[in-house]
């Protein structure tokens, strides 16, 4: 059986236009991209959290006979969800719509209005996904009832997510003999 590869087709715009047959990110691999993003969000939360309470100690900001509790519980506190959203934007906004785990996957996130996603195009994006995961993850899922493969958090930013190609060794080392080139001038 032929594996078929679904394509993103526009409506309107010149922008849509220049994403017409670019390949979509299939759902495994957004979905493995957001779980990557998920432990290392939680993983450089707990690195700050750690840092901050140590030089706080160290400072007399926090002193030792204080209790300090520490809850792994994300959504359940505002500082978490914050936090999210932070990593999210940032990651997306200064990836130019890679985050470490979309990067890992080799997908990314593409603007249909604009050549980069731009810090509100990303902001939307991170807020979008708390919608997406609204009603049991329902916007989540709508990427196999679209055609466009587009998801709540994706139409809500004017996004779409696709797979980015897979470069040959020529293509690597032609693009790493142009860089050293250019950096020699």
């Amino acid at each position: 059986m032929k594996r078929t590869q679904t394509t993103y087709q526009p409506q309107d715009g010149a922008r849509s236009a220049a994403l017409t047959g670019v390949p979509l990110a299939s759902f495994m691999r957004r979905a493995l991209a957001l779980l990557i993003d998920f432990l290392l969000a939680g993983t450089l939360f707990l690195g700050l959290t750690v840092g901050g309470g140590v030089i706080g100690l160290r400072t007399g900001l926090i002193t030792t006979d204080q209790d300090v509790l520490l809850k792994f519980t994300f959504f359940r506190n505002w500082y978490s969800v914050v936090w999210l959203v932070l990593y999210f934007t940032f990651s997306v906004y200064l990836g130019n719509g890679r985050t470490p785990g979309k990067r890992i996957c080799r997908i990314r996130i593409v603007s249909l209005v604009h050549e980069h996603v731009g810090f509100w195009h990303a902001f939307e994006r991170a807020l979008g996904y708390g919608a997406s995961a609204l009603e049991a993850g329902f916007g989540f899922f709508q990427y196999f009832l679209r055609p466009d493969r587009r998801t709540v958090h994706d139409r809500i930013a004017e996004t779409i997510v696709v797979a980015e190609p897979v470069r040959s060794p020529e293509q690597k080392s032609s693009a790493t003999g142009q860089s050293s080139r250019k950096n020699n001038r």
